[in-house]
């Protein structure tokens, strides 16, 4: 029944990504970005003198846990050859230039041709598969080659399919696995509760080495410290048009604080409205214009680009992260809670084990409404020392965490995980 369901839903995937592509860009890139892709496969990957290592993401969020692994790859052995795939254009579009890796691909549609075809292209020593997203065609296929693969910072939870009733082929595919890395006790549990053969290992998430990694490099944003010269300032990132109208009236109330916002979604038609709800607001790519040519008036920065936040951080006095109000959940607290700041967010956080023990640490405060949010940014903003206080314990819990990708680096050197041919 389970396999059943599973066919229908990829069959009909593609169906509705064409159909809303008629309306949505991103829908469409996900098209584009597929075609004549074997073709590409064929024309860039060319048999060489080296073991590749295959590492999927389902989108950009995930790409940054595996990101600290494959440079680190590439940091001990500089002849394997990276193959890094993405589902979603979220992922792909921002990272098709990145450097750390040899090749970067949308990752085919799952079938059993496509999967049998795009593994043959690759041909990989060792797959790296980050938290989540779970394929079975492509799964089963590395599986029949005997190609290992691991699962890096991966986290379960009793409402998935792989532990229902019609989960049997959801189950099937955890067993295509050679390693799984887990986050936390829970998840191993839950493994072991549905029989889950293969070795568990609790290790935490590699994304604290990511923004540790960021925070120790200090790379300086262009402009911002100009704009953030003189008074507090409150960066919100991330952030979705719930979270927008909740800081609506603090940011009206405050115009003394500088305000930086970065929408998660930056197409054109969303800037847009963010820069209706702050209309005295200016764009990032119009701050150095306004830097060199007139007095910077404005009090609130809206940033029209991907790829800057996390650095943003350094910034603030106080961050607050979106998501937390939207049924999805909050985004990466860890960008900001590195950099020694108190980190606000929405009270949608239950699923999220850094976000949990972040206020479990002191340095994250989850808010409810904006009378809430007003109470807190009021309370930190006349306390500077209860302000540092949780900024260090924000700091302390990220750093306490780090780790994960030493670990997992160890594992593969010492179960020879890449010269498995």
């Amino acid at each position: 029944m389970g396999r059943l369901f599973y066919n229908i839903f990829i069959f009909l995937y593609p169906i509705a990504i064409r159909i809303v592509s008629l309306w949505s860009p991103k829908a469409k890139l996900w098209i584009n970005g597929r075609k004549n892709i074997f073709a590409e496969l064929h024309s860039k990957l060319k048999t060489e003198d080296s073991e590749p290592v295959w590492m999927h993401c389902a989108s950009l969020g995930e790409f940054e846990q595996g990101r600290p692994l494959l440079e680190e790859l590439r940091a001990r052995n500089e002849k394997i050859r990276i193959v890094l795939s993405f589902f979603s254009p979220s992922g792909y579009e921002v990272m098709k230039d990145y450097k750390g890796a040899d090749h970067i691909f949308y990752l085919p549609m799952d079938s059993p041709s496509n999967a049998r075809k795009f593994i043959d292209a690759i041909d990989p020593s060792l797959v790296l598969w980050v938290k989540y997203e779970y394929w079975f065609y492509y799964l089963d296929e590395l599986k029949r080659r005997n190609i290992p693969v691991i699962l890096v910072s991966g986290i379960f939870r009793k409402g998935q399919p792989f532990f229902s009733w019609y989960g049997g082929v959801w189950r099937k595919m955890l067993n295509c696995f050679t390693l799984f890395f887990v986050q936390n006790e829970l998840s191993k549990e839950l493994l072991e509760s549905i029989h889950v053969n293969k070795p568990i290992m609790i290790n935490g998430d590699t994304r604290f080495d990511r923004v540790i990694e960021i925070a120790d490099k200090h790379e300086p944003v262009p402009f911002i410290d100009s704009f953030c010269s003189a008074g507090k300032v409150i960066v919100a990132g991330s952030t979705w048009d719930e979270d927008e109208v909740e800081l609506l009236h603090y940011i009206k109330m405050h115009p003394e604080i500088k305000f930086i916002i970065a929408p998660h979604e930056t197409d054109a038609e969303n800037l847009a409205d963010v820069k209706k709800i702050f209309p005295d607001s200016i764009f990032y790519s119009e701050l150095e214009q306004t830097t060199k040519h007139k007095p910077q008036t404005s009090y609130v920065l809206i940033i029209d680009n991907v790829g800057m936040l996390s650095r943003l951080y350094r910034y603030a006095d106080i961050a607050y992260v979106g998501g937390g109000f939207g049924g999805d959940g909050v985004h990466n607290v860890l960008e900001a809670a590195v950099y020694g700041k108190p980190v606000l967010f929405g009270p949608v956080y239950e699923k999220y084990d850094e976000a949990l023990g972040l206020v479990e640490s002191g340095g994250g405060i989850p808010v409810g409404g904006p009378l809430k949010l007003e109470a807190e940014l009021n309370s930190l903003m006349t306390n500077e020392a209860e302000c540092k206080r949780r900024g260090a314990a924000a700091r302390d819990f990220v750093y306490s965490r780090a780790g994960a990708t030493k670990k997992i680096m160890d594992l593969i050197y010492e179960n020879r995980l890449l010269t498995n041919k």
